[in-house]
């Protein structure tokens, strides 16, 4: 077995880690760690949302839907995601956040990958329970 392949399905490797497939947080070794992107397949409940904006922006990130009805919220924008394929990119220093308005699945590609954007454990407690 070659340690620098990895072979896997996103809907099922995605659960075990709040989404993400590729990316800094991933085990060094692992060939799925990056710190150049970072790879999410987003799994959305129908009122999942982002509950804190993510300020303060480093990163450029791509956003496409698989599935579903989803919004991104931008500084005086709201972006809806409605066919499959459509998409929203954003640069550094754009702030943002997010609302499932309808069960979905997006593809969220990020670079470069950089820690400090987590949002906390019971911060995402509170999303589940409000669902």
């Amino acid at each position: 077995m070659d340690d620098s392949v990895y072979v896997g399905n996103a809907g099922k490797d995605a659960a075990l880690d709040r989404g993400w497939l590729l990316g800094h947080f991933k085990d060094v070794g692992d060939p799925r760690h990056c710190e150049a992107v970072e790879i999410k397949w987003g799994v959305h409940a129908h009122g999942d949302e982002r509950l804190q904006w993510v300020k303060g922006e480093e990163r450029t990130a791509l956003l496409v839907l698989i599935s579903g009805r989803f919004r991104v919220e931008l500084p005086g924008r709201s972006v809806l995601l409605t066919q499959q394929g459509d998409y929203v990119v954003w640069g550094r220093g754009v702030d943002h956040s997010w609302f499932a308005e309808e069960e979905s699945v997006v593809l969220t590609v990020r670079w470069p990958s950089v820690p400090g954007y987590a949002v906390p454990e019971q911060d995402q407690d509170q999303v589940r329970l409000q669902t």
